[in-house]
């Protein structure tokens, strides 16, 4: 239950603001409307870039996690909430990542993903049980996400994974947060007022996938995950995503499309793999060999085959 002195520091965070200007909002003609939403996203952006430096140590810290078995773990309730799992569910096909590395734990369970159980945010001691229930250690990452920045559910998450030793990060879009002083490391971006007075779903919502796409794909390409600008860990699961494969081995071996299609297919339709056997004639083998004995970097794996006896 929310407490009056708790409703009093709600009312008077910047994302639960009116603002004056959007008061005729219900009047405005759609284009004029279109054109001042698509114009706060804008805005946002420039905020989320104005706090990359407190982005950089948080890539830095999940990378060395990850690196060494650890996990990603988001933990957030509502839209903060799914925000995390759509980050996390889109970690494997894009960069082929174990299924659980980056995973995602939102108030109310997974259910609560399409249909909304807004009232699990008041529930710390179900963030911390949630926190024991995933197993968390201190191999992990853990990052809360909370555009209050004070969700009791998120709070109790983050403080139970700092006494199990768990790396914490909070990510909030208020400034001075009660999440923000908890977690170990802190993005506090400051989105100020919604368009629709707390609608948190809007520009809260945009800087956060921002800054959850900026963390994860930084990562990733710390990991080795990418070539270039190039997803070489993707899951090559349908025949759009076969076609990309096969155009991502022609760029890095040099090779016809055939080629790479039969290189992709000697391999189990992997990258990685692929672009090695494409340009060196390697057995798929050989070539998994080499890239486990270079820690799954492409980059340094060709480079080795290019290094002078």
């Amino acid at each position: 239950m929310t407490t009056k002195p708790d409703a009093d520091l709600l009312r008077m965070l910047p994302t639960e603001q009116a603002r004056a200007e959007f008061s005729d909002l219900d009047r405005m003609p759609v284009a004029e409307l279109t054109s001042l939403i698509v114009g706060e996203a804008r805005r946002v952006g420039d905020s989320v870039a104005s706090v990359a430096d407190a982005i950089v140590p948080v890539v830095e810290a999940v990378t060395a996690r990850l690196r060494h078995g650890g996990r990603l773990i988001y933990v957030g309730a509502g839209t903060a909430g799914r925000i995390g799992m759509l980050d996390a569910a889109e970690a494997g096909p894009t960069f082929g990542v174990s299924d659980g590395t980056i995973t995602a734990i939102l108030a109310g369970g997974s259910a609560a993903f399409a249909s909304a159980a807004e009232n699990a945010e008041d529930d710390a001691a179900a963030g911390a049980a949630a926190i024991d229930c995933h197993a968390v250690g201190a191999a992990d990452a853990v990052i809360g996400i909370s555009a209050s920045g004070r969700t009791p559910f998120v709070l109790g998450a983050i403080g139970r994974a700092r006494q199990l030793g768990a790396l914490t990060a909070g990510l909030a879009c208020n400034e001075g947060t009660p999440l923000g002083q908890l977690a170990e490391l802190s993005i506090e971006v400051p989105v100020g007022a919604e368009v629709i007075a707390g609608s948190t779903r809007l520009n809260a919502g945009t800087a956060q996938k921002i800054v959850l796409n900026t963390i994860s794909t930084a990562v990733m390409v710390g990991l080795g995950k990418t070539f270039g600008g190039l997803m070489v860990d993707m899951r090559a699961t349908n025949s759009k995503l076969r076609e990309r494969a096969v155009r991502i081995v022609t760029t890095i071996s040099g090779t016809s499309a055939r080629q790479a299609r039969a290189a992709l297919e000697a391999s189990a339709w992997h990258p990685k793999v692929a672009s090695i056997v494409a340009a060196h004639g390697m057995t798929p083998a050989d070539a998994s060999a080499l890239l486990d004995k270079c820690r799954g970097n492409l980059r340094e794996a060709l480079g080795a085959l290019a290094a002078p006896p």
